[in-house]
């Protein structure tokens, strides 16, 4: 240990102009890899800052705190800023991804412009929340896709839940939640306000997707989305 980091852009300006980090202070710093992958973590040491600049000793190495699973959070785009809140607390609780899909009860409709500026706003929401939360790695918000092109995406994940408002009793969830084990990955599909259409559920059994219930109550779209990320969060925690 005992090695130099320097951090400079955006990350300097925050730390040192808005938080007004001091020398001596210590903070994490995690090492992105390209592409978003995860890289080491160290407990560092600030010792010198300026604008644009700041100079951190390592002082050891800090463990990862990346699920063993890669999560893709498939969630059907709800109107105001649900899907800002969906992305927050999906990075908090370890997705790996969050992709926005056009459903057929979906309210709102992007157009083309929309969609990339509405991604980008996305991607630095994900960001300030991997920071907040002290992940080890940046998730990625994709673009926006269909609800068939999501079932292409999801066919390669090892598990696929899909929670449905009209399933019955929790037995088919327990049953999918207990087939995640360390190194599978994990696909989660949540509807929009107006729920999934039938077809769409149908579709996602014929591919053998796990269709589950999260309960007795109706769920807005964004706490469907945080109960079942919480639920499968647990399930790879408790298997580590």
């Amino acid at each position: 240990m005992g090695d130099e980091i320097t951090v400079e852009g955006e990350d300097a300006r925050h730390l040192a102009q808005v938080v007004r980090m001091r020398p001596g202070e210590r903070l994490r710093v995690s090492r992105i890899l390209p592409g978003g992958a995860e890289g080491d973590s160290f407990l560092c040491e600030l010792t010198g800052a300026e604008k644009t600049c700041i100079r951190l000793r390592v002082l050891e190495n800090v463990p990862s705190t990346e699920l063993d699973n890669a999560i893709v959070l498939f969630q059907a785009i709800p109107k105001g800023d649900r899907m800002e809140t969906v992305i927050e607390k999906a990075v908090e609780l370890g997705a790996r991804e969050i992709v926005p899909v056009e459903m057929k009860h979906c309210v709102v409709r992007l157009d083309e412009k929309k969609k990339k500026s509405r991604v980008r706003r996305y991607q630095t929401i994900a960001e300030n929340a991997a920071r907040q939360s002290k992940r080890s790695r940046i998730p990625k918000v994709g673009d926006v896709i269909s609800y068939r092109e999501a079932l292409e995406r999801a066919k390669t994940s090892d598990i696929c839940l899909v929670p449905y408002e009209c399933e019955d009793g929790m037995a088919s969830t327990e049953e999918a939640l207990a087939k995640i084990t360390p190194g599978k990955s994990v696909s989660i599909f949540v509807g929009p306000e107006g729920g999934f259409a039938e077809e769409e559920i149908r579709a996602a059994r014929d591919l053998g997707m796990d269709v589950i219930s999260l309960g007795r109550r109706i769920l807005r779209t964004d706490t469907a989305a945080i109960a079942a990320m919480t639920m499968v969060m647990l399930a790879c925690e408790k298997r580590k």
